[in-house]
């Protein structure tokens, strides 16, 4: 009986590893860079096939190129290899869970230019 449990326990861990993190945050692809900022910290996302698919079905909530977008989705996380710049972390998209509408009541945009 202990043998079973053990392998149904390292069995779940493996398959919950496997499927990523869950992350919510506020995303932007904007000239050849893509980011999302969650409450804690700030990561690179890989430009990829998926990374280019959640672009396109944010457009849709944008005013301005430069808006970020609340959104979940299903990561991998990487860490930046010492001899790169950029973010401490880099991740990879795995799913698209989720893209809210941006609050317009934010105050937290910057305008540069007219």
């Amino acid at each position: 009986m202990k043998k079973i449990i053990a392998f149904v326990f390292v069995l779940l861990v493996f398959v919950s590893c496997k499927q990523g993190e869950v992350l919510k945050g506020n995303f932007i692809y904007y000239a050849d860079a893509a980011v999302l900022q969650t409450d804690t910290i700030i990561y690179g996302v890989i430009i990829n096939k998926k990374m280019h698919e959640l672009d396109n079905q944010v457009q849709r909530y944008k005013t301005e190129v430069t808006d970020m977008v609340p959104v979940e989705i299903r990561v991998k996380i990487i860490p930046k290899p010492e001899n790169e710049e950029g973010w401490p972390y880099q991740i990879e998209i795995k799913e698209i869970l989720s893209i809210s509408k941006p609050n317009p009541n934010t105050n937290d945009l910057i305008k540069i230019g007219k």
